[in-house]
């Protein structure tokens, strides 16, 4: 830590020099004209051009009065040749007390070097911001005629925590966060082709709703209330549905107070959209559809690369009833059994349960830890226990299920869909029974809200419903096996002083 905090002292005296020669460190501009790879791509339209490029200073071979570095901005990398002649004398010598790290813009001409690389032969050099912290930069030696690594910025906390510094000396880590962008906006177009609307709703709420999860708290001061962030906008959007909109859908934040692990972050992404006059059924093959354009638009094709399988999303995916799932899994038929029957199952099974789990939540126990990671290719698990789903559908053929799916794709749900339960008594009952449940100590059951209960009692046409776990896609389509992975600010429990 000394050494470190010597380098700094370092960084701030060179820092005092710049000011002294009459160099401000922080510049208010600069005129950038042109980005490494658009130069390095278009080198016989630009050969002997003069450009500007602005980027960080991340190699430096000082060789006397001429010297080369090597600029990496928003694309990439460049070489850059600084000649003593040629940009004055004054800043040569700002250019040799440069540190690896610090922000310069360049302009000069286009040209290549002796060995064939391209290279902006520098008529100005200006500093835009000046670094006071050294990166831990990567280095490359060759050994027995091969390329190794070392010195790399690879601890995993530290790159969550400072990925600032993980963005600047892993390049290759922002193609997933391009690809994420590329994805909610293949999402979009396609939502927007289909006539949906895309709409806001509150974030603040005075009832949490539309999920099993526990909420975070807030106040609000001036009403002097409490309010909830929301864990899903599902009651809002279907309020909407109420009011006339045929088809709406919203990219949210939402926000559950739960544990941490590599599929759950506390502030996540979630797509739901709403559909009247239609079911489950039809949505499943919207959900199809919606996944092989997306892949297309991002990837290309319809083939995805994950934990080392090749996921084929062509339409159409396998279905199977929850409870089929679960047999052919595990040899189990529970579709009999009552809450006592599902505790000696879990038990057979090895599958641990908490006392106030009530029956649906014994079943999705035993179906996400035996059955859930053994769905690799694409799988609708659908028609799942009433006691599971709230706000879903009664099923037409059997009262006890309702009318629900989940698409699997690589071992993880990525999605969750309903006919949308309409009969306002018996989602009144439904609420009751939640909070029956969050009396026996379940801090997820759902609560009761009077006002979508209003809402129903207007008049809810038959309606579809879906919700996309964004984050879960990304790493899906990009082949991360961590949520933080395609966060750019993870939460992180406090750093140690």
């Amino acid at each position: 830590m000394e050494d470190f905090n010597q380098l700094i002292q370092i960084r701030k005296d060179k820092l005092k020099t710049i000011r002294e020669m009459g160099v401000n460190p922080y510049p208010y501009e600069f005129n950038q004209t042109h980005k490494s790879e658009q130069i390095k791509n278009n080198f016989e339209e630009l050969e002997e051009k003069t450009v500007s490029i602005a980027g960080r200073l991340m190699a430096v071979r000082l060789m006397g009065k001429a010297s080369f570095c090597h600029i990496q901005d928003e694309q990439g990398r460049i070489q850059a040749y600084i000649r003593k002649d040629t940009v004055g004398e004054e800043t040569y010598r700002l250019f040799k007390i440069l540190d690896i790290g610090d922000q310069v813009g360049i302009e000069g001409k286009v040209a290549k070097t002796r060995t064939g690389e391209v290279t902006i032969f520098a008529e100005t050099l200006k500093l835009l911001s000046k670094s006071l912290r050294p990166l831990p930069i990567v280095k490359e030696k060759e050994e027995d005629g091969e390329k190794v690594v070392y010195d790399q910025f690879a601890d995993k906390e530290m790159r969550y925590r400072q990925r600032y510094v993980d963005l600047v000396v892993n390049p290759n880590v922002k193609e997933v966060f391009v690809k994420r962008s590329k994805i909610i906006t293949a999402i979009r177009e396609f939502l927007d082709q289909q006539d949906f609307l895309e709409v806001e709703t509150p974030i603040l709420q005075p009832i949490h709703g539309g999920a099993a999860a526990r909420p975070f708290v807030t106040h609000h001061n001036t009403l002097d209330r409490k309010l909830y962030l929301r864990i899903a906008n599902e009651l809002y959007l279907k309020r909407l549905i109420v009011g006339g909109f045929d088809r709406v859908y919203e990219f949210s934040k939402d926000f559950r107070n739960e544990g941490m692990d590599r599929f759950h972050n506390p502030e996540f992404t979630l797509l739901e959209l709403y559909v009247a006059y239609k079911d489950y059924h039809w949505m499943m093959d919207f959900v199809e559809q919606l996944f092989i354009h997306t892949a297309q638009k991002v990837n290309g094709t319809t083939k995805l690369q994950f934990s080392g399988h090749e996921i084929e999303l062509t339409a159409p995916w396998k279905r199977l009833t929850m409870f089929d799932a679960i047999k052919e899994y595990t040899g189990k038929d529970l579709s009999q059994l009552d809450e006592a029957g599902l505790r000696k199952a879990a038990k057979e099974l090895n599958v641990d349960l908490s006392p106030e789990m009530g029956a649906g939540k014994i079943i999705d126990e035993i179906f996400g830890e035996l059955v859930e990671p053994k769905l690799i290719q694409p799988t609708f698990i659908m028609d799942y226990p009433v006691e599971m789903s709230p706000l879903a559908k009664k099923h037409r053929d059997n009262p006890r299920l309702v009318e629900r799916f989940e698409p699997i794709i690589g071992g993880k749900e990525v999605a969750n869909a309903f006919s949308e339960l309409n009969d306002p008594l018996d989602q009144r009952q439904r609420f009751e029974s939640q909070m029956k449940l969050k009396e026996r100590g379940d801090l997820e059951a759902q609560e009761l809200d009077e006002d979508y209960l209003r809402a129903l009692e207007i008049g809810m046409p038959p309606t579809a419903g879906l919700g996309i776990g964004i984050d879960r896609l990304v790493m899906l389509f990009t082949g991360q096996h961590s949520i933080r992975d395609v966060l750019l600010f993870p939460q992180m429990r406090p750093e140690k002083k």
